[in-house]
């Protein structure tokens, strides 16, 4: 097993150490500098192109547009300030439980 961290972690660290990069230098920068509503609506963009690339059957580019929909993602949450360890302990702590009886708990 490598040491290496895995591609998603090495992501948010690159994310956190751009935040305050000259956004003239870094596109992380730049979006971050535009606020949470701009991020969140790039990363609404680039959910949409992989769901016309996801119709159209095109796994190359379903595969370019899926890193873009993550990037995007994580952009989105730095700038509300929700990290990628609160959204992966979500996702462990709805480890092992149906989607259906999750979604059911959700409405109580």
């Amino acid at each position: 097993m490598s040491d290496r961290p895995h591609t998603l972690d090495r992501l948010w660290s690159t994310i956190e150490d751009r935040r305050g990069a000259d956004p003239d230098q870094s596109w992380t920068a730049r979006l971050l500098s535009k606020g949470p509503e701009k991020c969140a609506e790039k990363f609404g963009e680039e959910a949409i192109e992989a769901l016309i690339e996801a119709v159209k059957g095109d796994t190359d580019a379903l595969t370019r547009e899926g890193a873009d929909v993550l990037y995007h993602f994580c952009i989105m949450l730095a700038s509300r300030g929700v990290t990628l360890k609160d959204v992966l302990s979500e996702l462990d702590r709805r480890h092992g439980t149906s989607g259906v009886a999750e979604k059911a708990a959700r409405k109580h």
